[in-house]
């Protein structure tokens, strides 16, 4: 996996969800690293990271290499700040290396099986289907879902082209179709409810309140069944590290230091 790392002092881990990249702290990161060592990752596949041999549905194989980008770093502990799917990496990450973990901030947390893909997303499964309707709904998709969730966001354009990257051309709608078919929710996060309680470090939750995506009882319920936790509700969408990069920095901020 791609790693960005800057600043210094106590290390925090951000993981980004689908479809975008690293990128997607750069308003956070930018607002942190003074104080902080901030260590961005691109998923496989995604930002500037290879396709990796194995599907993003490996969830104990990402939290495995995020420990050794721990490792190789040199840090002994860290925070942990996963958006959308990332958040469902953290909480796996943190269920295998909780001893790792300081602190853990879930944004947008898409934990539940009772999630509902976009609904472009459902053709794309299907075998054959999916190959012949990759290009038409990925450009349908990028013209339409990206942009409006990203419409009004300080360097939006610019963002969406390097979200886009990776899905361009013909290879990027086979690149595509492997990411939508990454794993079906109801099979991918069925154990993810019976984690939360375990999950004992001091954490976090953020839910955009116009979250055309992971509706709010999501981050109500994972703010119940976890023993730490507290919620904070913002005015933005799904986006939220885009939407309110100020708040979410200020927040982390305080929380780190509590």
């Amino acid at each position: 996996m791609h790693v960005s790392v800057c600043g210094e002092g106590a290390p925090v881990l951000f993981l980004h969800g689908m479809p975008t990249s690293g990128r997607l702290w750069d308003g956070v990161i930018s607002r942190l690293c003074t104080r902080y060592r901030c260590v961005a990752v691109d998923l496989p596949g995604l930002g500037r990271s290879p396709r990796a041999p194995h599907s993003l549905g490996d969830l104990r194989t990402i939290a495995d290499q995020l420990d050794q980008i721990r490792q190789q770093q040199g840090i002994e502990r860290w925070h942990v700040v996963g958006h959308d799917a990332g958040a469902v990496i953290a909480v796996h990450y943190a269920q295998f290396f909780s001893d790792r973990v300081e602190r853990l901030s879930l944004l947008a947390p898409a934990l539940f099986p009772e999630l509902k893909p976009y609904f472009l997303i459902e053709p794309l499964r299907r075998a054959v289907v999916g190959e012949l309707l990759a290009p038409v709904i990925r450009s349908i998709f990028w013209k339409v879902a990206m942009q409006k969730a990203l419409e009004g966001i300080e360097d939006g354009p610019r963002l969406a082209r390097d979200f886009y990257e990776p899905f361009a051309g013909t290879a990027g709608a086979m690149a595509f179709l492997r990411l939508v078919r990454w794993g079906q929710p109801q099979r991918l996060l069925a154990g993810v409810p019976a984690m939360l309680p375990t999950l004992r470090m001091p954490t976090l939750i953020f839910h955009g309140a116009a979250d055309p995506v992971v509706p709010a009882e999501f981050a109500e319920r994972a703010s119940r069944l976890m023993p730490d936790a507290r919620l904070l509700t913002l005015d933005c969408g799904h986006f939220i590290p885009l939407c309110e990069p100020a708040s979410v920095a200020e927040e982390l901020e305080r929380f780190f230091a509590a």
